[in-house]
């Protein structure tokens, strides 16, 4: 922001692009100059949630007492985007939004513009857990063996510069799940199966001094040549200053509109059906998502979820894998193979304490959408069905405009 204003020789127009408002990437905006000046003007952009706006957060926290300025008070005009996926253009650039796996509604972005890409993914955790504790996410097949995890290769794919989460080591992993953060050597292995050119290790674990970083920098660059790769792995740090050149034309895949978020739209509740037979998770299951004015319908046993799903016809399905009669992937195929053409992309999401190789790939096999590790967090399981409903009923034909 000072650099800006040094620079500046008339009002600032800007875009700011943020991934999400824990505190620790909101709190620097109270201090950021140029929205104190008289006469220029900021667009903010951030994932929307039901019932949260970017603009009550950031209001939230420069309240008395915490700040001495309300945000009303800022000279500059400020107008608030929430997002959800998708692509929009600002300022000429094409940005694509796309949702991270962290314990909040998270959004990375892809900023494409004169031939060049550069993507933002910060504060996201790879889905195939045990490849993320065995050293890595493995070979380039099983980088993408979770369909998540191959939908962010996607977003990555082709990229001139990843900046890319890098908080642990794949040693420190094991002890951080669920805290919403990759090793290094994650980011690595997308980067590879993404053919990235450049990648910046960021978000750097608050306890790792610079002679540390550069070390895991090291670790990572024999990583890329174990692999064979050329890919150029170093270490983000303030000031640093990077120059893209532009290479081939690239194919631009459609993408849907990034749409206001549903949180800003005035549609009736979702239904959200959970089904697992032990007591305890599916009280946690329903304490975590009351919150949110879900309709949840519940069951605890497969032949029950079946039947309650063809009744309700629900916007998510949770559902445990072994279950007694019909375990979870039983009542996804019946439900994949269902008269009601509604069931072949309602989102279905497998819960299970056994998500190797071998189940993920029978998993995926059945029909389901997406996994839920046991044991989980709440907030996790908040923020992945947030993302799942964010996307359901998404436009993938139109671009939104924005600046």
């Amino acid at each position: 922001g000072q650099a800006l204003m040094a620079e500046a020789r008339e009002p600032v127009r800007g875009h700011l692009m943020i991934t999400h408002t824990h505190w620790d990437h909101i709190q620097g905006f109270p201090f950021f100059g140029p929205v104190f000046a008289e006469g220029s003007e900021w667009d903010l952009y951030a994932p929307g949630g039901r019932g949260e706006r970017l603009e009550a957060v950031l209001s939230a926290q420069m309240q008395h007492p915490y700040f001495p300025v309300t945000l009303g008070q800022l000279a500059a005009t400020i107008r608030y985007h929430d997002l959800g996926e998708g692509a929009l253009t600002v300022g000429g650039v094409r940005v694509i939004a796309q949702y991270l796996n962290h314990p909040a509604l998270t959004l990375g972005y892809r900023l494409e513009a004169d031939g060049v890409a550069v993507v933002y993914a910060v504060d996201h955790e790879p889905h195939m857990r045990e490849r993320a504790e065995g050293g890595g996410i493995g070979s380039t097949g099983e980088t993408t063996l979770h369909a998540e995890d191959a939908r962010h290769v996607a977003f990555l794919d082709g990229a001139d510069l990843v900046i890319h989460d890098a908080q642990y080591t794949a040693e420190e992993y094991p002890e951080k799940v669920n805290w919403g953060h990759s090793p290094a050597e994650a980011a690595v292995d997308y980067a590879l199966a993404a053919h990235v050119r450049r990648l910046a290790l960021t978000h750097h674990d608050p306890l790792r001094d610079d002679d540390a970083v550069d070390r895991l920098v090291d670790v990572c660059r024999k990583r890329v040549r174990q692999a064979g790769g050329t890919l150029d792995v170093f270490a983000a740090a303030e000031g640093l200053t990077l120059e893209l050149t532009r290479r081939e034309a690239r194919t631009t895949r459609p993408r849907r509109r990034a749409a206001a978020s549903a949180a800003s739209q005035s549609a009736p509740a979702h239904v959200v059906l959970i089904a697992d037979d032990d007591p305890v998770v599916l009280e946690l299951l329903k304490a975590t998502l009351q919150s949110d004015a879900f309709r949840l319908y519940t069951a605890t046993d497969g032949e029950t979820a079946l039947r309650i799903a063809r009744a309700v016809r629900p916007s998510l399905i949770l559902l445990d894998w072994l279950m007694p009669g019909l375990d979870g992937t039983e009542v996804t195929r019946a439900l994949r193979a269902d008269a009601d053409p509604y069931f072949r992309d309602v989102p279905i999401v497998l819960l299970t304490a056994e998500a190797g190789a071998k189940k993920t790939k029978e998993g995926f096999a059945s029909g389901v959408t997406d996994y839920l590790t046991k044991p989980f967090k709440a907030p996790f399981v908040r923020a992945r069905v947030r993302a799942w409903l964010e996307r359901v009923g998404a436009d993938w034909d139109r671009e939104g405009q924005s600046g």
